[in-house]
């Protein structure tokens, strides 16, 4: 059994138009309960995901960095999270049936255990510089 170092943490399937979201909370027992969701991936469902962690007290979210379909994501909720942006390399899921909801559950078993290696993102001020920098 690995060791858990984030006893509430969530981790996030990201796709085009459906981001599927899975928070597990460990209690002092080591037991952990899972919840999960499907949003979809326009602003108002970025809010309402951004409410759901908030209701269950989740600062802390893991997704990987599939193609650019993460950054509206990741722009909404770096405002009240710590997001980890992960190389998808490193959340290869496990063999078998592969469903976007076990995608979600992986991710956020390796985040729980500190198992994922974040990416470099940089300051939003230099985010935005190269945003423009790509436009020109």
């Amino acid at each position: 059994m690995f060791k858990i170092f984030r006893k509430n943490c969530c981790g996030l399937d990201v796709h085009k138009t459906w981001i599927y979201a899975c928070i597990g909370i460990t209690d002092t027992n080591g037991r952990t309960e899972y919840k999960q969701a499907r949003f979809s991936s326009f602003s108002k469902g970025l809010r309402e995901l951004a409410d759901w962690l908030a209701k269950f007290s989740c600062i802390e979210v893991c997704m990987e960095s599939a193609g650019k379909f993460w950054i509206p994501v990741f722009n909404i909720l770096e405002k009240t999270c710590f997001v980890t942006l992960a190389h998808p390399k490193y959340t290869k899921p496990q063999k078998g049936n592969k469903t976007d909801r076990k995608d979600a559950k992986w991710i956020c078993d390796l985040f729980m255990c500190d198992m994922i290696k974040p990416s470099f993102i940089p300051s939003p001020v230099i985010r935005h510089l190269r945003d423009l920098m790509r436009y020109r």
